[in-house]
């Protein structure tokens, strides 16, 4: 970097100041320097102060200033630095939500499939007891028409019918029993998700 040489006048001397920052900023320094010095001289004029003392005054308060810079400067790191970790906290907290809403879509999607297959066994199901109640049907004609043996063989099949259907109808309840603890688990899933 380059040696910057510049011509200043502070508290009416002239002075050559030079340094590696852009002639403007020393210029601006100088202009500060003189300012706090003009300033000091006035407040001073009454008790007679000397330029020496001026000029140690106008230090003191310059390197005052500087020092409360300093802490100001501090204080927005440290402030900065906290503001860094919180955000890298939330940038977790929102990478941890998309994981679990990701999860809890995949498990909505395998209870839907669940749901489905269990329709499709109870439309089995149902179509096997009406199946079950049109050979009931036959078999009451052909009781009807008067054959001994066919009304046994009847019978029996009706109880075997009504124990085939109470199991479905047991079954049936089950499996909406199954279906509503799901859909049941399911809403607490999405309030809890719905917390965060």
């Amino acid at each position: 970097m380059e040696n910057n040489k510049v011509k200043v006048k502070i508290y009416g001397q002239e002075y050559v100041i030079a340094g590696d920052m852009p002639k403007e900023d020393i210029i601006q320094v100088a202009a500060h320097v003189d300012m706090k010095m003009h300033e000091i001289a006035d407040a001073a004029q009454a008790v007679g102060a000397t330029p020496s003392n001026v000029a140690i005054l106008a230090a003191a308060n310059i390197t005052g200033e500087q020092f409360q810079m300093s802490k100001e400067l501090e204080e927005v790191k440290r402030l900065n630095a906290q503001l860094e970790k919180d955000a890298q906290h939330y940038v977790q907290l929102w990478d941890e939500s998309k994981k679990n809403y990701a999860e809890y879509k995949e498990e909505t999607q395998a209870m839907v499939l669940q749901k489905d297959e269990l329709m499709r066994q109870l439309a089995e199901k149902e179509n096997e007891i009406a199946r079950l109640k049109e050979a009931a049907e036959a078999a009451k004609a052909q009781m009807q028409s008067g054959m001994d043996d066919v009304i046994k063989e009847v019978e029996d099949k009706c109880r075997e019918l009504e124990n085939s259907f109470f199991d479905l109808q047991m079954e049936n309840l089950q499996l909406k029993k199954e279906l509503e603890r799901q859909k049941s688990e399911n809403s607490i899933e999405q309030m809890s998700l719905g917390q965060f």
